[in-house]
């Protein structure tokens, strides 16, 4: 059952077919949340905001943080140059299409590193009124204008995983002869299940060969964004780009932080991230943004170690029995509520934790009156409110 002593998870996840395709060395995480994650519907960052937020991606031990667009944001070349005076350890990236007049923004700001995209499924070129031959030029022209100025670029294939495969395979090559250093495989619409997501991490990691990086960049529009990322890793991504939360257009990017805590728990792979940190900088990112988490999230959510069922509390002092990784590894609290689910047990844990002391003749008056006003409210029972029964069973609320 367990891999180590705050990880509960099957046995079946180290099979050796299972574990065996796996590299040894650690998946490293490019964050966008900065500008994917700022295109989710109403959010909008202050330059200010994008700081504090990149010092919390690197206190999250992000390697790359992807700090803007300047080009089409004149507040996100504000935030970029703020960023610069901060002492991070993370790389900071800019973003630009295939377009000498983006790449000019990236050297004014003297940013070191760029994802540079272009358009290479035929929907897409048929959206912008572009060829194949219109893709090739532009992305060689930008590339070779980035190289010039020394800037390490990442070649950003949009919509890959629709495109034709010999066309992909040959603009990544034009990009890397142009000077590229890394490659992007794209997911833009969330098009691909896992299956189809290692297949072409797989075949582009054959394309340009073994020293050169491929990144996974996948979108959750069918809820499998973190499943494609783990599948991506398998089929050879050193790097997972990705947000805090999963934030994004539609329904979202890949969250970075449930695909390290899937790579890390489930198949002992190594990730550069803290997990500790995750929680943290979760809230810290909904707070800026304004919007509300859904409290089962997995990792961040306010429910995860929190049980109400009375048959569940039951188990509480064994936490393997009932929850697949320890608290300890996010730095998360356990905790008991009290509501309409609740059962004796419950109430004994929850009283020996405010220090309450009940006689065993009261715990069915005291349940009893626990339920009542929970369904009454609907909702949980603040701690106050267990007290007020304490002190008188019987009474109203």
């Amino acid at each position: 059952m367990t891999t180590d002593s705050k990880i509960w998870v099957s046995e079946l996840n180290s099979r050796p077919d299972i574990r065996s395709v796996f590299r040894g060395e650690p998946v490293r995480f490019y964050d966008t949340t900065l500008r994917d994650g700022e295109q989710t519907v109403g959010v909008v960052l202050s330059p200010q905001q994008k700081v504090e937020i990149a010092r919390k991606l690197d206190e999250l031990g992000v390697s790359r943080i992807e700090a803007g667009f300047p080009r089409v944001s004149a507040e996100d070349a504000e935030a970029i140059q703020l960023m610069q005076k901060e002492k991070l350890n993370a790389e900071l990236w800019g973003f630009s299409r295939a377009v000498n007049a983006d790449v000019e923004e990236l050297v004014r700001l003297r940013l070191l590193a760029s994802v540079i995209e272009a358009p290479t499924s035929e929907i897409k070129l048929k959206a912008y009124g572009m060829s194949q031959d219109d893709v090739l030029r532009r992305v060689s022209a930008a590339i070779s204008f980035a190289k010039q100025n020394r800037i390490k670029v990442a070649f950003f294939a949009v919509d890959g995983t629709r495109t034709e495969l010999g066309f992909l395979k040959k603009t990544y090559l034009a990009a890397l002869e142009a000077g590229a250093s890394e490659v992007v495989v794209v997911d833009t619409i969330g098009a691909c299940g896992p299956e189809a997501a290692e297949f072409l991490v797989r075949e582009a990691c054959k394309w340009v060969g073994p020293d050169v990086p491929v990144h996974w960049h996948g979108h959750n529009d069918f809820g499998m964004a973190t499943a494609c990322a783990v599948a991506a890793v398998r089929g050879g991504a050193s790097w997972i780009q990705g947000t805090i939360n999963g934030m994004g257009e539609r329904a979202g990017n890949a969250d970075i932080c449930e695909i390290a805590l899937a790579l890390r728990c489930l198949y002992a792979v190594p990730v550069a991230l803290d997990l500790t940190k995750v929680r943290e900088v979760s809230r810290a990112v909904a707070e800026a943004s304004g919007y509300t988490l859904d409290a089962w999230k997995p990792l961040v959510g306010e429910n995860l170690f929190m049980r109400e069922s009375g048959a569940v509390a039951t188990q509480f002092h064994i936490p393997e029995a009932i929850e697949p990784y320890s608290s300890e590894l996010v730095s998360a609290q356990r905790r008991i509520v009290l509501g309409k689910k609740s059962g004796p047990d419950s109430v004994d844990l929850k009283a020996r934790e405010l220090g309450l002391a009940i006689a065993s003749e009261q715990r069915a008056s005291i349940l009893a009156a626990i339920k009542k006003q929970a369904i009454a409210k609907r909702r949980v029972l603040t701690d106050e409110e267990f007290r007020r029964i304490v002190t008188n069973p019987g009474g109203g609320d």
